[in-house]
């Protein structure tokens, strides 16, 4: 297996620039996610690493090796797509083996790669179905499988959740999981789901217009995230930003809580407007006033309270306990401010 390393990577479809200069390295077995908004470049960035998009400016390596122009069957990498591509007039066994088939690679030894496969994906079952006969998770199950028997250097998963629904997300991010644990391989993962990064990912990328915002572990952007953008993106629901300004003493005013927070940060000048952010299981509803609850998602053990100020500003609070928050009525929140975040406003950078 090897890592993979991007130096000032760039795409340009004619005078349209999509991907802007990226370094990125990516250790030997790691399993790193992309991920952002749909149109950030995220599967852009994967097709190029595969070599189905050309790179029109700087580096691509595999290992040691120099890949940035080698044809996508000389790169040693496998695809695994959102469709799964699987021949509907095939078993389960011959499409798993159809790659090496091609090839011209000895009966035996594909035999033997696809019985491997199919012991590490449980698929013994459904060697001799046709795609037909497979459930969507099944059929993710096979392309999977026929990235495996190729040996491939690098995985690359393209979204191949989107299609299934939620039972079976979750079951499939649990196989592919495991499937990392077992073989050890370098997996490049593009998502826009953030609970499916926080959930598999060695390193999460945050891309926002073909740019990195920031790379690092799931806690790592979770509790340190750089900008606003990251914090606002990673977590779910996503964090709590509310208007605030600069008051005497260092303190930062924020209108819709009618209250000072004293923060440990190196705050701006006085007057200065900023970006107060909370997530919402660090805040607690108390009696008061100063909010009204619009709506309470019961999802069982938790709820999920969303509130509007008196000047509009909306939040969400994260409730636990057998109590729940009425729609209609009046309430307060705290938290502590050792918890919350600055951002400047302007620029939207984290003020640490």
């Amino acid at each position: 297996m090897s890592g993979v390393t991007l130096s000032k990577v760039i795409k340009r479809y004619g005078d349209v620039q999509v991907i802007h200069g990226i370094d990125l390295e990516i250790a030997d077995g790691e399993f790193c996610v992309f991920v952002g908004p749909s149109g950030c470049g995220k599967s852009t960035l994967l097709r190029m690493v595969a070599g189905l998009e050309e790179t029109t400016q700087g580096a691509m390596h595999i290992g040691a090796r120099d890949v940035t122009r080698e044809d996508p069957a000389e790169r040693g990498v496998a695809m695994v797509f959102q469709t799964y591509a699987l021949y509907p007039h095939m078993t389960v066994a011959e499409n798993m083996g159809f790659g090496l088939k091609m090839n011209g690679h000895p009966k035996a030894e594909i035999d033997a790669k696809v019985a491997e496969a199919t012991r590490i994906l449980k698929l013994d079952d459904y060697l001799k179905r046709k795609p037909a006969a497979l459930s969507g998770g099944q059929r993710q199950r096979v392309a999977i499988g026929r990235a495996i028997v190729r040996g491939p250097e690098v995985f690359l998963f393209d979204e191949p959740l989107s299609n299934l629904d939620a039972e079976l997300r979750v079951e499939m991010r649990v196989e592919i999981a495991r499937l990392h644990k077992e073989i050890g391989a370098t997996m490049i993962y593009v998502t826009h789901d953030q609970v499916e990064a926080m959930t598999l990912a060695d390193k999460i990328v945050v891309l926002r217009a073909g740019r990195i915002e920031q790379v690092g572990a799931p806690l790592e952007l979770y509790r340190d995230p750089d900008n606003k953008f990251v914090a606002g993106f990673i977590g779910s629901p996503a964090m709590n930003f509310l208007n605030a300004t600069v008051a005497e003493g260092r303190a930062v005013s924020v209108p819709s809580l009618q209250t000072a927070l004293t923060l440990p940060v190196q705050v701006p000048p006085e007057g200065t407007n900023v970006t107060v952010g909370v997530r919402p299981e660090h805040i607690e509803i108390v009696p008061g006033d100063t909010h009204t609850v619009e709506l309470t998602e019961a999802l069982g053990g938790v709820s999920y309270v969303y509130l509007a100020s008196g000047s509009g500003e909306r939040m969400i609070v994260e409730e636990r306990g057998d109590e729940r928050s009425v729609t209609g009525s009046k309430v307060a929140v705290r938290f502590d401010p050792a918890r919350a975040l600055l951002f400047d406003t302007k620029t939207e950078a984290r003020i640490r």
